[in-house]
């Protein structure tokens, strides 16, 4: 009886895969892409390799080498030349995601200028590259630099947007030989779908009233209107700009921002009580109950922390602006604020670059990043609900809009 000596294909790939062999992985890589840039190079030609046609246009003419980075490491790829006319295949440059290619793209530009450090080497070599010419820095560039531009100034035709949040964060970046600091100031919203939504980011010197003031009205020229409420900290020149381009918004100060405020009028062994007498006010089941609850903390804190007492109540009104909403809107701001997330990712990015070479590279890296959350937010659940976001409209159509909240005469600290 004769014996099977075939091996199922299928079988065998499953088991390799599930050894996670690199070498293997490589290898297979390998040959999927260079046999691609076989078939895409007979296809410029007219004709397959070493086959004789009179509709050939084109020959090959050797190879060149050209290394690839992969998760599965660095391959070793043999492209094509051809005798007249160049090929070069444009998925060896967009092989990632756009945050990736803004990381490498900036990465990459701190090192060919000179200002990288044994950070940047290590980081480099982690993201498993070997070289990387001026040439690719310089496609990939131009290629994300469009698209985090088309991102930045496309129309806001998703409104209204009934809530806003409001946050800077600080960059280092290299300007005049000199290291200094810059302000990205990004703008989030809820839009008429329910669905998080990043309106736009802008890079200034400073985090003064007129940078904000400058952004706020690009993203109403941009098409931002019907905000009932905008989430930010106390900085002066940003609550002013607010009620300069966004007339009839209440103003909701940052629970966050506050709290950390808050706790420096009280010894540090009392901050952890401090803390979570204060988000015990977050989280009452009604407007009422909100303000019962405020102004018992306030008492509660009277006694021991009178700095912190008298704090609370010249927050009152910035701190509890969110009351005169439906709950259903509240609860969702403060269960899952999208501002701090967000923070935390762009500072996951920008932490592994430290010092940007250029203001433009923190656009390019922080709009990649933000441009990929809005694409993923859009297409996961909703934030928040259409019946929540209907009651917000119904209060504006008839009249019943809570009451804006005034900008304050002296902020707290």
């Amino acid at each position: 009886m004769a014996v099977n000596n075939s091996v199922d294909p299928a079988t065998w790939l499953a088991e390799q895969i599930q050894q996670q062999d690199p070498d293997l992985l490589r290898s297979m890589v390998k040959t999927m892409a260079e046999t691609l840039m076989s078939a895409e190079a007979d296809t410029l030609c007219g004709a397959e390799y070493g086959t004789r046609s009179d509709e050939r246009t084109n020959r090959r003419n050797g190879y060149r080498a050209r290394e690839w980075d992969t998760r599965a490491g660095t391959v070793e790829l043999a492209v094509p030349k051809l005798r007249s006319g160049s090929y070069f295949p444009e998925w060896l440059l967009e092989r990632r995601r756009r945050a990736e290619q803004a990381l490498i793209s900036v990465v990459a530009t701190s090192y060919l200028l000179g200002v990288s450090t044994r950070r940047v080497d290590k980081l480099v070599e982690q993201l498993g590259i070997k070289t990387i010419s001026k040439s690719q820095v310089s496609q990939m560039a131009k290629v994300l630099d469009v698209q985090v531009e088309a991102f930045r100034t496309r129309a806001l035709d998703a409104g209204p947007y009934a809530f806003v949040w409001l946050d800077a964060l600080t960059q280092k970046v290299r300007e005049g030989g000199r290291i200094i600091n810059v302000h990205v100031l990004v703008a989030t919203a809820v839009n008429t779908n329910g669905n998080r939504e990043i309106l736009g980011l802008e890079v200034t010197s400073a985090e003064d009233g007129a940078g904000w003031l400058a952004f706020l009205r690009g993203l109403v020229a941009r098409g931002l209107g019907g905000v009932q409420l905008v989430v930010s900290d106390a900085h002066p020149g940003l609550v002013e700009a607010i009620g300069a381009t966004l007339p009839g918004a209440s103003w909701q100060r940052c629970r966050t921002h506050y709290l950390r405020n808050l706790l420096t009028t009280v010894p540090k062994s009392a901050q952890p009580w401090v803390a979570t007498l204060v988000r015990t006010i977050f989280d009452q089941p009604t407007s009422e109950a909100v303000h019962t609850q405020y102004s018992w903390v306030i008492e509660a804190l009277a006694a021991r922390y009178p700095a912190a007492c008298e704090h609370l109540d010249r927050a009152r009104e910035e701190v509890l602006a969110f009351a005169a909403f439906p709950r259903e809107v509240w609860k969702q701001i403060w269960s899952n604020n999208p501002q701090e997330r967000l923070n935390k990712e762009i500072r996951r990015r920008t932490d592994v670059v430290g010092i940007f070479p250029d203001r433009a590279a923190i656009v390019r890296l922080v709009g990649a990043v933000l441009a990929e959350q809005t694409d993923e937010w859009t297409e996961a659940r909703r934030y928040m609900g259409i019946d929540a976001l209907a009651k917000c409209r119904m209060r504006v159509l008839t009249g019943d809009t809570p009451a804006h909240n005034p900008l304050p005469q002296t902020l707290t600290a």
